[in-house]
């Protein structure tokens, strides 16, 4: 059976659904790669795209490059999810495939002028968890980590020092390393993103919190909201940055990521082999 040449678009944000959308109206060839069951119902049903579920690592990564006829990569991964942006980085260089990473604006004061217009000085940016934990950020204040369940057990050793509550998306591995991690039941809420301002208020009035840590994940991750909220509420509010990665191409434009998708294809099918939508 012959198989159609593909784009990889590496899955698991907000984006990389926006892109898959788009390439799905173009009739452009993409294979979609993500985690876990649960997200591949996040993207559209089309004929040229398909959904792969797993992890890829080793001669996994091989064969599915091969078996799928990847020849370009577009890396619409999670800003943090530095290990897969590295394996696929890593692999262009191997297999000489063009790679683009695609990835959100990140947010600064100018996105937020209150904060700016009121001197907000409880908004902090830090360049690592380590640096959190090594400095006295959470002494004395009932913190709500929105950080994602993979950084949870960082938190581990404070348990018994410091008012802890977690979010974490509402599924088994989510929920299992919150409680190995020292998080109680009451000290935990499973919610999937996107979360309303209302909700969220709600959430860190009813826990009482006054400091909450966050990733730079920028307006599809709730920054703005999380901002808003802290310049409102009086909270502290602790943004980890983003992982300094060297990618050989980066854009935040969804038009130059869909061009190109398109260029790679017509490049090796013909401008003929493609509709022009």
């Amino acid at each position: 059976m012959t198989v159609t040449p593909s784009i990889w678009l590496i899955g698991g944000t907000s984006e990389s659904r926006e892109l898959a959308q788009i390439l799905a109206l173009n009739h452009l060839p993409c294979t979609i790669s993500v985690t876990t069951e649960s997200a591949r119902s996040l993207y559209p049903s089309a004929p040229l795209l398909q959904i792969w579920v797993g992890q890829l690592e080793g001669d996994r990564l091989q064969d599915f490059l091969s078996s799928h006829q990847i020849i370009a990569i577009l890396d619409a991964s999670h800003p943090y999810a530095t290990t897969i942006s590295h394996l696929a980085m890593k692999a262009a260089r191997k297999y000489n495939l063009p790679y683009l990473r695609y990835e959100r604006q990140s947010i600064n004061s100018s996105h937020f002028p209150q904060e700016k217009a009121i001197k907000n000085d409880k908004i902090l940016s830090l360049p690592s968890f380590e640096a959190l934990i090594e400095g006295d950020y959470l002494a004395g204040e009932r913190v709500l980590l929105t950080t994602g369940y993979r950084t949870l057990h960082l938190f581990q050793p404070g348990q018994e020092r410091y008012h802890l509550y977690a979010r974490v998306l509402p599924a088994v591995p989510s929920l299992e390393a919150a409680l190995a991690a020292g998080f109680t039941p009451d000290r935990l809420i499973g919610i999937r993103p996107p979360i309303s301002l209302e909700l969220e208020r709600a959430l860190w009035q009813h826990w009482q919190i006054t400091l909450v840590v966050s990733k730079a994940s920028g307006t599809p991750g709730g920054e703005l909201i999380k901002r808003q909220l802290a310049t409102e509420l009086g909270v502290k509010l602790i943004l980890i940055d983003r992982p300094a990665l060297a990618y050989p191409h980066q854009t935040d434009d969804l038009s130059a990521a869909v061009a190109f998708c398109r260029n790679q294809l017509c490049d090796r099918l013909g401008d003929t082999s493609l509709p022009q939508n």
